[in-house]
């Protein structure tokens, strides 16, 4: 079968190619083209746009990018028209994939699939509409989107487990356990307890997390700070907002530094599940300009009571998150303190990372989606 796929971004690109791997195995015929990145292609078939000539973060870029985005958009309707695929794929990036979805629902009788959903739940819940209207088929990696989307909304998903799950079950099955004095080695550390920083994937994130984030860590002396360097941010712009502080960074490591930590500063994101996953306690910091302000949206404009997955995910509060007017340098070293000495408060976090991973289920996100989208298509859809 043909397979068209859409994706806006890095993460994307990661998900997709894994689940264009999954098609594969289920399909061996299976044949793709897609708006994509690098991951995807080398799973092959044929790029017709990078995601990079796509993703405009930010209102004023947006504008001053509009003429790009319309004719990418303009690009992406005619080229699946043309092609005619057996099925659309989408995956994430819904401002740019739902209106490609609204155009083949109303001039194809190409179905259109939903590969991680739009995140409705938290904002533009109006956009179960035409959610309802276009997408014939949505696959969630969220176990609480079940009751969400067919709860609230009457709106059937198929849940297919999450790939954060995969990736870091494959790393911890297949790279040897490595002991600390190696690891320490292998970055040219000092022999002390690790508290790793993540400070978030995007510059602003960094900008704004990075330097309160290191003054409230840099008071325990007895550990060293480490922090994992994001793809694509140079070591140079890290620096600028070190202030100082007695900081290792290393790239391409994350999942090791993880493994070696004795606690995290995390930005909110997929990283904070990463982190739950390897078991270690974190307090989740994401500092905003205008902290009071965006709190008060936070209370009455948010649809959700955390951001950060690990609570989503469990339901409560499993990690403390200090967010807006909360993310100060003394609230991040209190939460950080009890994190490290409070042996009951570490158990009790752990005990919740434990039910939030029984609630994800077993990893095989990938090939659970592809399997269920093959069936469909040769059952349902007549493929």
């Amino acid at each position: 079968m043909k397979y068209y796929l859409i994706v806006g971004e890095a993460s994307g690109d990661l998900h997709a190619s894994h689940l264009m791997a999954a098609l594969k195995g289920e399909d061996p015929q299976a044949e793709f083209r897609f708006f994509g990145g690098d991951m995807m292609a080398a799973v092959g078939g044929t790029m017709v746009k990078h995601y990079k000539e796509l993703a405009y973060m930010g209102f004023i870029p947006v504008l001053l990018h509009l003429r790009t985005i319309f004719a990418n958009m303009k690009r992406c309707k005619e080229d699946i028209v043309a092609w005619q695929p057996d099925v659309l794929i989408l995956v994430d990036y819904p401002g740019f994939n739902l209106n490609i979805a609204k155009f083949v629902h109303a001039e194809t009788q190409i179905p259109v699939f939903y590969y991680i959903s739009p995140k409705i739940w938290a904002w533009k819940e109006y956009r179960i509409k035409n959610i309802k209207r276009d997408v014939d088929e949505l696959f969630s990696i969220l176990p609480f989107e079940v009751e969400f989307f067919e709860g609230k909304h009457r709106y059937p998903i198929h849940y297919v487990g999450n790939p954060t799950m995969d990736e870091v079950t494959a790393f911890l099955s297949s790279a040897p356990e490595e002991a600390f004095e190696d690891f320490v080695r292998a970055d040219g550390l000092p022999s002390k307890p690790v508290i790793a920083i993540l400070a978030g994937s995007r510059k602003q994130e960094i900008k704004d997390n990075l330097p309160d984030m290191l003054r409230a860590a840099s008071a325990f002396t007895g550990y060293q700070l480490v922090l994992a360097g994001a793809p694509g941010i140079a070591p140079e712009y890290y620096e600028q907002y070190m202030g100082g502080a007695d900081v290792k960074i290393i790239f391409n490591r994350t999942f090791p530094l993880l493994r070696q930590a004795t606690a995290a500063l995390v930005t909110s994101g997929t990283a904070t599940l990463e982190t739950a996953l390897f078991r270690v306690p974190q307090a989740v910091c994401y500092h905003t300009p205008m902290g009071k302000v965006i709190a008060f949206l936070k209370r009455h404009v948010l649809k959700v009571k955390y951001i950060s997955l690990v609570n989503l995910i469990a339901g409560r509060e499993v990690v403390k998150e200090l967010v807006a007017d909360t993310m100060t340098v003394e609230q991040v070293r209190s939460e950080l303190g009890r994190i490290l000495y409070d042996e009951e408060y570490r158990r009790q976090m752990l005990e919740g990372y434990e039910y939030m991973a029984s609630r994800l289920g077993e990893a095989g996100a990938p090939k659970h989606a592809a399997h269920e989208m093959v069936t469909l298509l040769r059952e349902r859809y007549g493929k």
